[in-house]
C-alpha cells in the first residue's frame, strides 16, 4: 500500500492536535466544574455545621416550651379516664389545641384539637433526650387523642362546607403509627392504639372526594357540581396512609392512587401546584403563581416522588422556589386574615411550608443537602420568637404548633425518610419520573 503523501497527511495530524487540545480543554473544564461543585458542597457543609450549636440549644428549649404550654380544654366525649385523679378544681394538661379563626359553636373544633395535639406530641417523641415529665406529657396526649376520636364531632364522614376533622385524622394517624414504631413509651403498646390506627385508615379512605380522589377541608360544589381536592391537604393525607401501609396496615391502593393522580393533575408547567385541583380552570395567576404556591410545592413534589411519580429535579425546583420567593410567606406571617392578595397566602402556610421543605431537602442527593439545610436554618432562626419558640399566627396558643413544626423541621436530617408507595408500571409510565 502506497504511503500517504506528506501534504495529504497534514490534515489528519492537525485534526489529531486539535482533538488532543480539545480533550485537554474538556478535561480542564471538567476538573474546574468538579472543584467548584466540591467547593460549594464543602461550603454548604460548613454553613450547616455553623448552625449545629444553635440547633442543639434550640431543641431542649422547644421541648420545654411544649411541656410548659400543654393545657386542657373541656374534654370532648366526657372526662378522660386516668389512673390518678387531678386535684380538685384543677385540669390535667393533656392537649395542644391548634388555634385558627375557624370555630364550631364558638369553640376550637375537635379536629384542630386532635391535630394540634398529635403534631406537638410527635415532635416530643422525635426529639432526643428523655425525662419523666416528657413521658407523662406524651402519655396524656396519647390518652387525649384516643379519647377524642370517640367524640361525635370526630365521627366518620364529611360535611359539605368547612370541616377540619380530616386534619385531625391525618396527623393523629401519623403520630400513632410513628409512636408505635418508636416504642419509646409503653403506652403505645396498648391495643387501643392498633384499633385507632385501623379506624383512622378506614375513616380517611372513606372521606376521600368520590370519583376524582384526594381530600379537602373546604368542600363546596362548583357550578358543574364538582368538588376539588386541596393539594395542601391531600399530600399529608397520602403520606399518613403510606406510613400506615409501611407499618403493616391494610390500605386501599386505589384511594392512594386516585389522590396521587389528583396531585399530578394539579401540577402546572411552572412547577406550581393549584390550591384546589381543577386543571381545566388553571390560569397560573395569583394563588396558582409560583410565589403563591411555594407553601405546598415541596410537600406535593415529595409525596409524588416517594410514589415514583416525581423526580429529583422537580423536588429540587420546589425547594429552590421556596427560597427564591420566601419573602411572600414572610409578609403573611403573624398577620390577620387568611387568603390575602396578590398570592392569596394565609399565615398558616408558614411553618407548614418550612417543615415540608425540610423533609424535601432530605430527599435530594446527599451532597446537595447541607447548603439548603443552612439556608432553611437561617430563615427559621431569623423569625424565632423571644420566648425561643416559633409562631406564625396572631394567637398566642399557635406557638405550640409553630414550635412543634419547627422542631420537626430541625430534626429532619436525623429522622428516617418517609415511607415509599409501591411504584406500578402504570403510574411510572404516566409520570415519566426518574424515581431517584
Amino acid at each position: 500500500m502506497r504511503p500517504l503523501h506528506p501534504v495529504a497527511d497534514r490534515p489528519s495530524r492537525v485534526v489529531r492536535i486539535v482533538l488532543h487540545r480539545c480533550a485537554i480543554g474538556f478535561f480542564g473544564v471538567w476538573m474546574i466544574v468538579g472543584m467548584v461543585a466540591e467547593s460549594d458542597a464543602r461550603s454548604g457543609r460548613e454553613e450547616a455545621a455553623s448552625f449545629e450549636a444553635r440547633i442543639e440549644a434550640a431543641i431542649p428549649r422547644a421541648v420545654a416550651i411544649l411541656l410548659e404550654r400543654q393545657e386542657s380544654l373541656p374534654s370532648p366525649a366526657g372526662p378522660v379516664k386516668r389512673e390518678a385523679a387531678p386535684e380538685r378544681g384543677k385540669r390535667t394538661p393533656e392537649e395542644w389545641p391548634y388555634e385558627g379563626v375557624y370555630r364550631v359553636g364558638g369553640e376550637i373544633p375537635v379536629g384542630y384539637r386532635v391535630g394540634g395535639t398529635a403534631i406537638c406530641a410527635l415532635a416530643l417523641i422525635e426529639a432526643p433526650g428523655e425525662s419523666e415529665d416528657r413521658r407523662r406529657s406524651v402519655e396524656r396526649a396519647l390518652a387525649f387523642v384516643l379519647h377524642a376520636l370517640d367524640d361525635p364531632r370526630m365521627s366518620p364522614g364529611f360535611e359539605l362546607g368547612y370541616d377540619v376533622r380530616g386534619w385531625g385524622r391525618a396527623y393523629a394517624l401519623t403520630f400513632l403509627v410513628r409512636g408505635r414504631a418508636l416504642a419509646r413509651y409503653d403506652a403505645f403498646t396498648d391495643e387501643r392504639v392498633d384499633v385507632a390506627i385501623r379506624r383512622l385508615v378506614r375513616e380517611i379512605e372513606g372521606s376521600e372526594i368520590r370519583g376524582s380522589g384526594g381530600w379537602n377541608y373546604s368542600r363546596r360544589k362548583d357550578p358543574a357540581g364538582k368538588i376539588a381536592a386541596s393539594t395542601f391537604m391531600t399530600a399529608p393525607m397520602v403520606q399518613a396512609l403510606v406510613a400506615a401501609r409501611a407499618a403493616g396496615e391494610r390500605v386501599d391502593a386505589a384511594v392512594v392512587d386516585r389522590a396521587l393522580g389528583a396531585l399530578e393533575s394539579a401540577r402546572l408547567e411552572s412547577g406550581a401546584f393549584q390550591y384546589g385541583v381543577a386543571p381545566e380552570r388553571a390560569n397560573g395567576k395569583g394563588v396558582e403563581d409560583v410565589p403563591g404556591a411555594i407553601g405546598r410545592m415541596a410537600v406535593c413534589e415529595t409525596t409524588l416522588w416517594l410514589a415514583g411519580r416525581g423526580s429529583t429535579p422537580r423536588v429540587r425546583a420546589a425547594i429552590d422556589a421556596f427560597f427564591e420567593h420566601w419573602e411572600w410567606l414572610e409578609k403573611r406571617r403573624r398577620q390577620n386574615g387568611t387568603h390575602v392578595p396578590p398570592y392569596m397566602i394565609a399565615p398558616y402556610y408558614f411553618y407548614y411550608a418550612h417543615y415540608y421543605v425540610a423533609q424535601a431537602i432530605e430527599q435530594l442527593p446527599e451532597e446537595e443537602r447541607p447548603a439548603r439545610r443552612a439556608r432553611l436554618y437561617e430563615l427559621l432562626f431569623r423569625v424565632r420568637e423571644e420566648s425561643g419558640g416559633w409562631n406564625d399566627r396572631v394567637f398566642d396558643r399557635s406557638e405550640n404548633y409553630g414550635t412543634a413544626m419547627t422542631l420537626l423541621a430541625l430534626l429532619q436530617p436525623r429522622l428516617p425518610s418517609p415511607a415509599r408507595w409501591a411504584v406500578t408500571e402504570g403510574n411510572a409510565a404516566k409520570s415519566g419520573g426518574d424515581g431517584r
